[in-house]
């Protein structure tokens, strides 16, 4: 399982693109922090501080590309945050339950 990470400055186009990406089946999870963080980071020669919310997404190795090309499409930013990281461990019913439910049923 992969756990990838985006930021955005509007809420309620975070929670958008969370709903969306595990309604498309391209994650089983997406958690938005809506408490802000703050980013401090060096943009255009200066450093820029910005209010951002936080989506992590859960997904197995399967989605990740589609997920990837997903976000980066739709990311307002220029230069959008796109971290990944492999899970070490999961626990075996979530492992279990991401797997049954991360692909889109037969019709």
């Amino acid at each position: 399982m992969f756990v990838a990470w985006t930021s955005l400055d509007d809420q309620e186009i975070a929670e958008q693109l969370a709903f969306d990406a595990v309604a498309e089946k391209l994650a089983v999870c997406a958690q938005v922090d809506v408490t802000p963080i703050v980013s401090v980071y060096w943009w255009e020669g200066e450093t820029k501080t910005a209010r951002e919310y936080r989506i992590a997404f859960k997904c197995l190795p399967h989605q990740l590309d589609g997920l990837e090309r997903w976000i980066l499409d739709r990311h307002p930013y220029e230069t959008p945050e796109w971290l990944v990281v492999a899970a070490e461990r999961v626990g075996e019913k979530y492992l279990s339950w991401a797997e049954a439910n991360s692909h889109t049923p037969p019709f």
